[in-house]
């Protein structure tokens, strides 16, 4: 088993920047890919941004690619997601990730096995 734990979200206003955090625990040695989602009030969970076991592979969703940097440091079980120049559209519920069963580099939602329990990121004007 993996615990995930998110930190790092808050009240920022438009044009400035985040850092969240992820924090994984347990079975750390069998997590693959990692990735960041995130859910708005009345939409679905959608994807954000993923990187591979050792770092070197990083795919984003077009909203946020330019803005975003998705990072891990394995040595500390860390994810970590740099949002910059937020908009208020990025406001959402951001959650963390991990593939436990290889699905490839980039898996998709339904193949990561672990789930953090959310963060909330409000951006305001």
């Amino acid at each position: 088993q993996v615990q995930l734990v998110e930190s790092g979200g808050g009240l920022v206003q438009a044009g400035d920047s985040l850092k969240l955090s992820c924090v994984a625990s347990g079975r750390t040695d069998r997590i693959y890919a990692m990735g960041w989602f995130r859910q708005a009030p009345g939409k679905e969970r959608e994807f954000v941004a993923t990187i591979s076991r050792h770092g070197g592979r990083t795919y984003y969703a077009n909203a946020v690619k330019g803005r975003f940097t998705i990072s891990r440091d394995n040595a500390k079980n860390t994810v970590y997601l740099q949002m910059n120049s937020l908009k208020l559209e990025d406001t959402a519920v951001y959650y963390c990730a991990a593939d436990l069963i290889y699905s490839g580099t980039n898996p998709a939602a339904t193949d990561f096995d672990s789930w953090g329990q959310g963060t909330q990121v409000t951006v305001s004007s």
